[in-house]
């Protein structure tokens, strides 16, 4: 990817995160002054120590709710890659006014200091949750339905507050609607860890795995590589009409949990061959949940040139290599 932003200076907030901090050392690959903001509450400093010793990178830890802590954050900066969030539909579900304090009030705040700090472009994670009850297949960007979750509603307010920001007050915005990233750093423990760190590191346990429903319900799983990709592309998009707008971020394929799983238990066992023969449970649907979901990525393909280079299964063979080198 020859994308040239060396001396730029790039604040990513929520950067000690799983996206964040692979966003981070790909910044400082690229020769980019890199700023970092997190109050660790989901993140983690493990993901970032190694980095610490790079001059061009500087970790400030603040908290977006809190207005102060965004304009120190965003102050000489050119860019920004907003990350931090509290993710996860069910913890949204169990906790509605810490999600939309941070997803909302936070995101608010990091808007108006950008707009006040001149900020060349805001570059910020949306989420596929975003469809919602849509049943349309393959997602585009232009038809949604009523959000499922507290979550999806914070991040379709997120693009609503975007576009105000955009049309009112002429700054650059761009949303990445993320499909079910995986990869490297992404965190297999506590209550609200993704499906596929989880199921790994139950697998590596020799432990049972609980899938919730049949195991039918699809996802279009993106690995990070992707999601990077998608990010550096948005920072130096140049055509007008790929400004001030939303993407799907995704492979563009969509496999059910039942392929997820039986993909896990084909790599992993071959670092462990009893994995193979481990039983998967099943259990209830969870609430909030959007049973299938296919991106369109033909919008980003043409506006941003981005090109995928990881499907679910060469994705997957990266990761289990991480996890079992690194849990």
């Amino acid at each position: 990817m020859n994308i040239d932003l060396s001396e730029k200076t790039v604040l990513v907030t929520g950067g000690a995160g799983f996206i964040g901090s692979n966003l981070c050392e790909a910044l400082l690959e690229k020769e980019s002054k890199v700023i970092c903001l997190d109050n660790f509450s989901t993140g983690k400093r493990e993901n970032i120590t190694h980095l610490l010793p790079n001059e061009k990178f500087t970790l400030l830890e603040g908290d977006i709710r809190n207005l102060e802590d965004c304009k120190k954050a965003v102050k000489d900066v050119d860019y920004v890659l907003h990350q931090a969030a509290l993710g996860s539909v069910p913890r949204s579900i169990k906790y509605p006014i810490t999600s939309n304090d941070v997803n909302i009030g936070g995101f608010l705040n990091m808007l108006v200091a950008s707009k006040d700090a001149g900020i060349k472009r805001f570059v910020y994670a949306a989420s596929s949750s975003t469809y919602g009850d849509s049943k349309s297949m393959p997602k585009v960007e232009d038809v949604i339905g009523k959000p499922l979750s507290p979550y999806a509603i914070t991040k379709y307010v997120n693009e609503l507050y975007a576009d105000v920001f955009s049309k009112t007050y002429g700054l650059e915005t761009i949303g990445l609607r993320y499909f079910n990233v995986f990869g490297r750093k992404q965190d297999p423990n506590g209550a609200y860890a993704a499906v596929i760190p989880k199921f790994v590191s139950q697998l590596m346990k020799g432990e049972s795995p609980t899938i919730n429903g049949d195991g039918n319900y699809s996802r279009d799983f993106t690995y990070i590589d992707n999601v990077i990709q998608a990010n550096m592309l948005s920072l130096v998009a140049t055509k007008k009409e790929a400004l001030n707008t939303v993407y799907n971020v995704a492979f563009g394929d969509r496999n059910t949990l039942n392929d997820l799983m039986r993909y896990l238990k084909g790599y992993l066992s071959e670092f462990e061959y009893s994995i193979k023969n481990i039983e998967v449970r099943y259990g209830p649907n969870r609430a909030g949940d959007i049973p299938h979901s296919h991106a369109s990525i033909e919008k980003a393909t043409r506006l941003l040139n981005y090109k995928p280079q990881f499907s679910l299964q060469k994705g997957l063979k990266e990761a289990v290599k991480w996890y079992w080198k690194n849990l």
